[in-house]
């Protein structure tokens, strides 16, 4: 009885969900919305309800499959061992063109205190290097340090962002929010999808949604409800600051801005609570960062565990860190900055996005579509098996739209980046027919 009292509520596991999903998700997407216009509230809206779905899609998967790997192991349940590797391998790289893309965030943040960082391309690069070189080497003394820091710094965004949905409304003009309906003049249908990558971005980690089933009070109707309000709760958050933002502030110069939340609350009161805000901004990326840096690290040793990644993923220190992971990952993270070298920190972002979108959708819908197989191993009644299987098709066809919306650019580049990884997995199964030949088991 004593441990059952420890064990979390619905209401402190929607608070964990929504504190997980928003992080740094939208410190940099009210400018990067602009150039859609404010007709992108109805790309929010569709995002709410795939977002929804997807949700209750992974709690369900979180409470039938209790083996390690996440994701990995979801999709295992349907599309067999090869679907664990592309899913680590895909999400992997999603993490780490993520972690790029927070670290442009933190150093667009950063240039309205220090005007060297966007005085020339190189000395942006330089920047976020410094914050990715930063934030690895903070998660050298393991998981109980990243963890204190991480929930702490993302209340630097939350706060910010869930008061101006609140209080940002007596500053809110409904004509500049019309005026900035589609600025580009494009059909509706086209205008909506221009937004949906951006919109889905704001929700990717949505997929640690379940993994705390084991230690919550009557998982089986908890989770589900805290995947849910959690996500219904940040997608109400996300909705009313961008909106008050987009009426607020003139279009056209928050299209250009690299920090639009010290922006915002400089013209509602004055330039010294805008840097307030804009250094809350940049703590709360540099922790996010911290926390999606080690998460990935985890990722990896969890794949090289199984021996689908190489060994040295899997090496830890004696605080339980694996170093040797994260400085590979480091490695990939600054390759990376280096080929996005722009003069424009809101092109880089936004391209980045765009690329990591479309590869998490990949885990994404292998993942969900192992559902149908743990529904039936666990033999749930005719009822419960038709709904689920219909919210979470709802959920893959809202992932292969997202993919669309992502544009050619960011299909074509991901798709390489994909069929790499089967290249990698042919020489892992080529090894495991080694060895089991090798043991005499063939």
């Amino acid at each position: 009885m004593g441990t059952e009292t420890k064990k979390m509520g619905v209401l402190g596991l929607t608070i964990l969900v929504a504190v997980n999903m928003m992080g740094s998700g939208i410190i940099m997407l009210p400018a990067s919305l602009a150039q859609t216009g404010t007709i992108s509230i109805l790309s929010w809206f569709i995002t709410a309800m795939g977002s929804m779905c997807i949700a209750y899609a992974f709690a369900k998967c979180g409470r039938f499959c209790k083996r390690e790997g996440g994701m990995s192991a979801y999709s295992q349940e349907a599309h067999g061992k090869s679907s664990f590797f592309i899913a680590s391998y895909t999400y992997y790289i999603c993490l780490v063109i993520s972690c790029v893309a927070i670290a442009v965030s933190a150093a667009g943040y950063i240039a309205p205190f220090s005007p060297w960082v966007k005085s020339t391309p190189i000395h942006t690069f330089m920047t976020v290097v410094a914050i990715l070189i930063l934030t690895t080497v903070a998660n050298f003394k393991g998981a109980k340090i990243t963890e204190r820091i991480s929930s702490f710094t993302v209340w630097g965004i939350i706060i910010p962002v869930a008061g101006l949905s609140v209080i940002g409304w007596f500053w809110f003009d409904p004509k500049m929010f019309m005026d900035a309906w589609n600025p580009q003049h494009l059909s509706n249908a086209n205008a909506v999808s221009s937004g949906i990558s951006l919109t889905l971005w704001a929700f990717l980690g949505i997929e640690s949604a379940g993994a705390n089933s084991a230690a919550v009070e009557n998982p089986e109707k908890n989770v589900p409800l805290a995947c849910l309000f959690g996500t219904a709760f940040a997608a109400i958050v996300y909705i009313a600051s961008t909106s008050v933002i987009q009426g607020i502030v003139p279009n056209a110069e928050l299209m250009h801005s690299d920090a639009p939340f010290g922006l915002v609350f400089s013209m509602m009161f004055n330039p010294l609570v805008g840097q307030i805000i804009t250094t809350l901004a940049v703590i709360a990326c540099i922790g996010s960062l911290l926390g999606w840096q080690f998460t990935n690290a985890q990722v990896s040793k969890s794949a090289a565990d199984s021996e689908l990644f190489p060994a040295v993923f899997g090496k830890v220190t004696k605080d339980q860190a694996p170093v040797m992971g994260m400085l590979i990952m480091l490695a990939l993270e600054l390759l990376l900055a280096c080929m996005t070298i722009s003069p424009n920190l809101l092109n880089q972002f936004n391209a980045l996005l765009n690329l990591a979108v479309f590869i998490n959708m990949v885990p994404y819908v292998l993942s969900m579509t192992g559902l149908q197989v743990m529904l039936r191993k666990n033999k749930v009644s005719d009822r419960e098996y038709r709904f689920s299987s219909v919210v979470s098709t709802i959920g893959v066809i809202y992932s292969i739209y997202g993919v669309y919306a992502c544009g050619s650019n960011a299909v074509f580049g991901g798709s390489i980046i994909v069929m790499f990884g089967y290249i990698f997995y042919g020489f892992l199964a080529g090894r495991d027919v080694q060895e089991r030949m090798m043991s005499g088991k063939m």
